[in-house]
C-alpha cells in the first residue's frame, strides 16, 4: 500500500530563515541605540566636568579679587580677568563694582561706633571652560575700614 502521508520536507515552507533574519536585525538596531545612548552619554558627562571647571574658574575670580584688595569706593568699577594656576584652559574674568555710590556706612553696633565704616562692594566673577562652559558668580564683600572723611590712603582704604 502506498504513502498516502505527504512528506514532511514538502509540507513546510522555510520560515525560519526570514524569523530569525527580523530577529537579528531587531537586535542589532537595539545593539546600534545602545551605543549612541552611551557615547551621548560621555559627552553629557564631560559637559558636566567642564561646567565645574568653570565654577570652580568664577570661584578663583572672586578669590583673587579679594586677595589682591581691588576695593576702591572712590572707582566705580574695575575688570580684571587671569587663567586659573594649573589649567591652561580654564579663565575668569572680574568685575569689582562699589555700592551705595562708594559712600561709607556707618557700624551697625559697637563702642566704637564712630571709630569705623564699611564699604559696600559687589563681586561678579565669570569662569569659563572649553566646551563654552561658562558660569557666572556674584559676591558681596564688606570692606571695614576707619571712619575718615579721606577715602583713600591713611584713615581710609
Amino acid at each position: 500500500m502506498p504513502n498516502r502521508h505527504p512528506c514532511p520536507s514538502r509540507s513546510q515552507r522555510g520560515a525560519a530563515l526570514p524569523v530569525a533574519l527580523i530577529l537579528l536585525t531587531l537586535l542589532m538596531l537595539i545593539a546600534v541605540a545602545g551605543m549612541r545612548s552611551a557615547g551621548l552619554g560621555f559627552i553629557m558627562v564631560g559637559n558636566e566636568q567642564y561646567r565645574q571647571k568653570a565654577f570652580g574658574a568664577a570661584e578663583v575670580g572672586i578669590e583673587q579679587a579679594v586677595a589682591l584688595g581691588a576695593f576702591d569706593p572712590n572707582v566705580a568699577a574695575s575688570n580684571s580677568a587671569g587663567v586659573v594656576p594649573g589649567a591652561a584652559t580654564d579663565t575668569y574674568a572680574v568685575r569689582v563694582q562699589t555700592q551705595l555710590n562708594g559712600a561709607p556706612q556707618g557700624t551697625i553696633f559697637g563702642a566704637s561706633w564712630n571709630a569705623f565704616s564699611t564699604y559696600h562692594f559687589e563681586v561678579q566673577s565669570t569662569g569659563s571652560s572649553v566646551r563654552n562652559a561658562a558660569t557666572t558668580h556674584n559676591q558681596g564683600v564688606a570692606v571695614i575700614a576707619p571712619n575718615s572723611l579721606i577715602v583713600t590712603g591713611p584713615g581710609g582704604l
